[in-house]
């Protein structure tokens, strides 16, 4: 690929990324599509970090309709993230990359513990660093974990990973007027509730002024094309527009 815009980046992916539509667990197409965008980016000498969700384990809907606590569901959950870490680590070392598991839940058979000094070392040696175990605090979801993870690294900007291609007023599946925002002002996401990401990681992320870029990366190419800075998606964190 090209020149890159950024340098350094948080990706933030779906557990259900992972899996066959509509599926769960994980599942190999659904891995090597996504190595496949990865692979060439991180080769180019981008430096990434992941955070991966858990939806396609430990589905949070699902989980509140059961008699489980509410903190021993999001402990299902960070375990969920352990496991899709654990398989995308293996899948981008197949392809060709190296790549870490950092867990924030000692694990020390599975993975190496998170520690900001170890993730930095790794991250300059070219290592895809893969974020799991959440923040190992209940109530804190992964949107919250990737936004702390950012900052960590010093990631240049947040990259929101979805299957649509950006934020709409409204949603576009049953509003055929449904307008897409080009750029957003984090306060429009946050007090309009588009979305974007929870309201702490979206407060976070405006405390520390990093950028997130909500894009669809689901169709091959658009994540160099995010790195590299074209316009796609919707960018938070500038002045507002839309189409």
């Amino acid at each position: 690929m090209g020149k890159t815009k950024y340098k350094r980046v948080l990706l933030k992916l779906s557990g259900e990324a992972l899996c066959a539509p509509g599926g769960a667990g994980v599942d190999a197409g659904a891995l090597g599509a996504i190595a496949r965008q990865i692979v060439p980016v991180v080769q180019s000498g981008v430096r990434m970090g992941i955070v991966v969700g858990a939806g396609n384990f430990a589905r949070g809907r699902a989980l509140k309709e059961t008699q489980l606590h509410p903190t021993t569901a999001d402990y299902m959950g960070m375990l969920g993230t352990v496991m899709n870490a654990l398989a995308l680590r293996d899948t981008l070392q197949a392809a060709g990359a190296k790549a870490t598991v950092l867990t924030a839940i000692p694990m020390p058979l599975i993975c190496e513990g998170y520690f900001r000094p170890l993730a930095m070392e790794r991250l300059e040696q070219g290592h895809v660093l893969i974020f799991a175990g959440g923040t190992s605090h209940p109530g804190v979801t992964t949107d919250m974990c990737a936004a702390i993870r950012a900052a960590d690294i010093e990631a240049e900007i947040l990259l929101k990973a979805t299957k649509v291609d950006g934020v709409y007023d409204s949603d576009p599946q049953t509003n055929p007027d449904a307008k897409k925002y080009d750029a957003l002002t984090y306060e429009t996401a946050i007090t309009d509730r588009l979305g974007v990401m929870d309201i702490p990681a979206m407060a976070f992320c405006r405390e520390r002024n990093l950028p997130i870029l909500v894009f669809n990366m689901y169709h091959p190419g658009n994540l160099a094309a995010a790195v590299a800075g074209e316009t796609l998606g919707t960018m938070v964190g500038g002045t507002e527009t839309t189409k």
